[in-house]
């Protein structure tokens, strides 16, 4: 184990520009790029980035499917600036889809059957598409990534190994894929049994130091199972760009009331993570296929059913294990001012249910998946 000296509050410092104490946090959302009239995934994504306005092509970005785009928030410190910059976003990308002739969905994949769209022309994923065949899922993968500011590599391995009994909850908040290839696929996050089809997808290890996470690194490119470190698609890693711990499970968010949710719990999360690490509190070494389980089960049930509890193996509701996440997380969603906002975003979610729920809400009341894709393009824009 790594000794580390100082306070929390000054190593939290610097991982935040300015000298403050708080925790900066980023998010990065993948979309699918739809036909307006038939929700079919269409391969436009040049179509759209020429459409982009000048000034915001630094965040947005083609990802691996020409049926793909990508925005990335810059890191704040406030929630309020991260909405901002994430509705801005969403809203600017909207418009541009539809100078293009296609709707903009935040939705983890494409509902609708149709042709599976190209490869983005690119060499290294070409390079993925000779080495892998046929494991491109469906017509778009399309999730959430946060970043959360830390000191420094060591302490991050730290965080990794803190936080990764609790991501199973946060898969099943941001379940927002129940249909393809024109059907319900009896899971609320189907975009992650698709994306458990790459070698490298997987919840990740129990940490000894930032040493044994490079170590598996190499070990995993040798082996052939990745590329380079970019396809280390562990559900919480390092960030190979920046200073930050990399939480990736969720599906992408339906709405930006739902984005700025989960932004804040992970930040929160790595918060408390970083205040047990101060304290000498160690970990939880999590078995791992109890892990593997819960998380197929938060994929499966998503927020209205029912998620293990790692701390006994057993079957709890999930707003029961949400419920225990955020009394956990308090203090900390207290000290970054976060604990009122995300009190409400709750209630919200309570009332409203996740994007799972709300897209077979809809499809009960139409029996209509064209209706689907609207509500969720209504609710990109927001």
């Amino acid at each position: 184990m790594v000794t580390m000296g100082g306070s929390v509050a000054e190593r939290e410092r610097n991982a935040a520009p300015g000298g403050t104490d708080l925790l900066t946090v980023g998010v990065e959302e993948e979309f699918l790029l739809a036909d307006p009239h038939t929700g079919a995934a269409v391969p436009a994504v040049d179509l759209v980035m020429e459409q982009v306005p000048a000034e915001l092509r630094g965040q947005v970005e083609r990802e691996f499917q020409t049926s793909q785009i990508e925005i990335g928030s810059p890191p704040g410190l406030e929630l309020s600036s991260i909405r901002h910059s994430l509705a801005m976003l969403r809203t600017e990308l909207a418009d541009a889809a539809e100078r293009a002739g296609v709707r903009l969905l935040a939705i983890g994949t494409g509902p609708v059957d149709g042709p599976v769209p190209p490869v983005v022309d690119k060499p290294r994923f070409d390079r993925m598409i000779e080495r892998f065949r046929l494991l491109v899922p469906g017509p778009g993968n399309n999730g959430m990534h946060v970043h959360v500011g830390i000191p420094d590599p060591d302490t991050g391995v730290h965080v990794l190994n803190h936080v990764r009994p609790w991501l199973p909850i946060l898969h099943a908040v941001t379940a927002n894929s129940p249909f393809s290839r024109g059907e319900d696929t009896g899971y609320a996050s189907w975009r992650s049994v698709e994306w458990e089809r790459w070698p490298s997808v997987a919840p990740t290890p129990f940490l000894e130091s930032h040493e044994h996470y490079e170590r598996l690194i190499r070990q995993l490119i040798a082996s052939g199972v990745m590329l380079d470190e970019g396809m280390l698609y562990w559900y919480a890693r390092l960030s190979a760009k920046y200073p930050t711990v990399e939480i990736r499970i969720g599906d992408v968010c339906p709405s930006v009331d739902d984005a700025v949710l989960v932004a804040a719990l992970v930040r929160a999360l790595v918060a408390t993570a970083l205040t047990d690490i101060a304290a000498g509190r160690p970990a939880v070494n999590t078995d791992h296929h109890l892990l593997v389980a819960a998380h197929w089960r938060a994929a499966h049930d998503g927020l209205e059913g029912e998620g293990v509890d790692l701390t006994d193996g057993e079957l709890r509701p999930a707003w029961e294990l949400l419920d225990r996440l955020v009394d956990r997380l308090r203090p900390e969603l207290e000290r970054h001012g976060d604990l009122e906002r995300v009190t409400d975003l709750l209630g919200g979610l309570r009332r409203h249910g996740s994007g799972a729920a709300r897209q077979r809400a809809v499809f009960a009341r139409t029996g209509r998946l064209v209706d689907v894709v609207a509500d969720v393009a209504r609710q990109t824009r927001g």
